[in-house]
């Protein structure tokens, strides 16, 4: 009877076996050494593409271009604000369509890192938290506050039950093998000190307590409680060490290059560079590392934050803006990961045995007792070339650079020895436009759509970042006996405002334009103004170019103005008119009446030929034109154009600055030496951005719709559609 009993539950242990390999159970956990898949350590090479900066129908070319480049795994955010535009309203579609993003990975055989935050920072317009999170009665982000906490776990907890329902974690059989909860926290948690202590507590219990089957990892945070896994970010991460011994050692973004802003130039990192910190990752036992970004994309519609991000998000990455590869970055890379995985069965079984072989050489060597052997030779020298020996043979190593031994004799691979061919870029114009054009209206305190209140109110409280415009309008009284209407001298009006830009008209006539930057978008207008005796009409359009997307206090973050406004060479002296009764507009009568989409374009009278309308401010353009033919990358040149937004056929490609020059320093650029964002730039004296990503799914074969505004002024007759091609 005993012995029945012990088959029967044998019969039974190997069909609940059977019946979870069946069905596609798997596990993932993790040791010192690696992330453990289905019982297998593994040396995982991730890259970041975030679905929202391109579009689905790239989705798969991109996926299969890094598996190509011997991608294991790929690593997102989740993007907050695009999937909550208001509570408990969810969006999943288009570029947000995150289930469809997930599974494509899946299907090229590849695995997920899904990075929630929900903060994701990211150089994303307000670091992906929602706007409307900001007004919840009682907020403060990122801490211990419970009206965060309860709209941060719920927005969870959609994300994890979504998955879940897909069956996408590898625990179920998905290609979902990690998870990330908060974001770069570390930083912020020192700043704020006991309560940031306690919410970061909370965030790891509450991600863990959802069982998604997975580890979770929270990066640059070194006091990640268990079982969550701290993580490195940064340019390098060879000396990160996690806080247990028994946590492995994971690098969430080594920095391909770095983002553009807009007045800045174009930062690059040599490939050697970010090879030679990847190796020494690997050498000093680093089990997964992560390329942010492997593919940048573009910061469609009013997406990008900063402010002042440009709507390219290139980040020099090995697949370009467009899903082109750039090389020799891209080929350069994926040689190097075919190195380190001939070393995998070492990596994953020993720790190394590292030893000085030169004054600034060293060698790590992973010797298992099965035989297995791999090598790193590592020349740290910044301008010399070094021979060394090892085992019975020399090797040659160029300055600050890494060799790979598989088999700790052959040198197959060198992080500064590049055998792949350079790619060059050309844009070719394939149409130019013929354009019509629409002067925006000065907005008039009396219209239905507006606001009246005493004091200055700030921008985004009344706009909720549903538009980048906002109008702020009084009228200026002036007495007849003003000494000024004699003497000529007029008065000296000054505006202070929180930012991003401001034009000022007085009774309908622009009096001047001022705009911010990255490092001082705050500004202030200080300019004598000619008023007349009676009521003037002051109408000031503020300008916001993106919400911050990085620090702390998110709830008190403002834009706009504030003031104070004063008048200054009055009769009375300075009149502070901060206090005065003060309409508000939101938006531009264009945006209100949809001119910039397919259907809304025909509600205006439009206005044939640009001559006249070229150079002015707050003008409307548009046109139609064809697809041209072919499959290349396509892009509008907008280089004779100053600062606006650009549609086509109603879908937003995004925030257009060419007036903004690239600034900085632009020489000679040395691989060897440790790298910072400041060191290799390109573009210095032109536009920082000159062309702007024309999704090919976006176009119809004929009868597109483009259609600009132009804030400040420029010439549309200058726009063309390029095509980009490698060669």
């Amino acid at each position: 009877m005993l012995r029945m009993s012990s088959i029967f539950i044998l019969l039974v242990f190997l069909g609940l076996v059977l019946w979870v390999c069946s069905s596609g159970m798997a596990s993932v956990t993790y040791d010192h050494k690696a992330i453990i898949i289905n019982g297998r350590r593994r040396i995982l090479i991730s890259g970041s593409i975030h679905y929202p900066r391109s579009t689905p129908q790239m989705w798969p070319d991109l996926i299969q271009k890094a598996k190509d480049g011997g991608l294991d795994v790929i690593e997102t955010y989740v993007f907050w604000n695009g999937h909550e535009p208001s509570p408990g309203n969810y969006y999943f579609e288009d570029r947000y369509d995150l289930v469809r993003f997930v599974k494509l990975v899946h299907q090229a055989g590849l695995y997920v890192h899904l990075r929630m935050g929900p903060y994701v920072c990211a150089e994303w317009n307000f670091g992906g938290f929602p706007v409307w999170l900001k007004y919840v009665p009682g907020i403060a982000f990122r801490t211990e506050n419970e009206p965060f906490k309860a709209a941060m776990q719920k927005f969870t907890e959609k994300i994890v039950s979504m998955m879940k329902g897909e069956k996408l974690y590898q625990s179920q059989g998905g290609p979902i093998i990690l998870s990330q909860i908060e974001n770069e926290y570390g930083p912020v948690e020192w700043e704020i000190g006991a309560p940031g202590k306690s919410y970061t507590k909370w965030a790891a219990q509450m991600a863990v307590g959802l069982h998604t089957g997975v580890p979770w990892v929270m990066c640059k945070q070194e006091d990640a409680p268990d079982p969550v896994i701290d993580t490195c970010n940064g340019f390098y991460c060879e000396n990160f060490k996690p806080n247990k011994f028994y946590k492995p050692k994971i690098w969430t973004e080594a920095w391909t290059g770095w983002f553009t802003e807009f007045g800045g130039s174009v930062p690059h990192r040599p490939v050697e560079d970010l090879a030679f910190s990847v190796a020494r990752f690997i050498q000093n036992g680093g089990s997964l590392v992560n390329y942010y970004m492997y593919h940048g994309g573009t910061n469609f519609g009013r997406t990008a934050g900063g402010p002042f991000i440009t709507t390219s998000y290139d980040f020099d990455a090995p697949i370009d803006e467009y899903g082109l590869l750039r090389e020799p970055k891209w080929g350069h890379l994926r040689d190097l990961h075919k190195a380190i995985k001939l070393c995998e069965p070492a990596l994953v079984s020993v720790d190394p045995t590292v030893t000085w072989i030169g004054k600034n050489q060293e060698a790590h060597v992973f010797k298992t007792r099965s035989g297995a052997c791999a090598a790193f030779l590592a020349n740290y020298d910044t301008s010399v070339s070094a021979r060394v020996r090892f085992g019975n043979a020399q090797y040659d190593l160029p300055p600050w650079s890494v060799s790979i031994l598989p088999d700790c004799k052959s040198a197959i691979f060198n992080t500064a020895r590049i055998g792949v061919r350079s790619s060059q870029i050309k844009m070719t114009p394939v149409t130019s436009f013929s354009w019509l054009s629409y002067n925006e209206e000065t907005a008039s305190a009396y219209a239905d759509d507006t606001t009246t209140m005493a004091g200055l109110l700030e921008q985004i409280s009344i706009t909720r970042d549903k538009t980048d415009y906002l109008w702020y309008m009084t009228d200026i009284r002036i007495d007849s006996n003003e000494g000024f209407l004699k003497s000529g001298q007029w008065p000296l009006l000054t505006i202070f405002s929180a930012g991003h830009g401001l034009h000022v008209f007085i009774n309908g006539q622009l009096a001047g334009t001022v705009y911010g930057g990255l490092q001082n978008h705050k500004l202030t207008f200080s300019k004598y103004v000619n008023l007349r005796a009676g009521v003037n009409k002051l109408s000031m359009l503020s300008v916001a170019v993106g919400l911050p997307n990085g620090g702390q206090n998110f709830e008190t973050w403002n834009a706009g103005i504030l003031g104070p406004i004063t008048l200054k060479g009055l009769n009375e002296g300075t009149r502070d008119m901060s206090g005065y009764k003060w309409s508000y507009k939101v938006g531009l009568k264009g945006e209100s009446l949809n001119i910039h989409s397919v259907s809304g374009s025909s509600s205006v009278e439009w206005v044939k030929g640009s001559l006249l309308t070229q150079k002015q401010p707050l003008t409307w353009y548009k046109t139609t034109f064809n697809a041209p033919g072919g499959n290349e990358p396509l892009a509008l040149d907008m280089s004779s154009m100053s600062k606006g937004q650009i549609w086509i056929n109603g879908r937003s490609i995004g925030r257009h600055c060419p007036a903004y020059i690239a600034s900085g320093s632009c020489g000679k650029c040395s691989y060897v030496g440790f790298f910072n964002e400041k060191k290799c730039h390109s573009n210095c004296g032109e536009p920082s951005q000159r062309w702007y990503h024309v999704p090919g799914a976006w176009l119809n074969p004929s009868g597109n719709v483009l259609v600009v505004f132009e804030e400040w002024g420029g010439n549309p007759d200058g726009i063309s559609l390029v095509k980009r091609s490698v060669f």
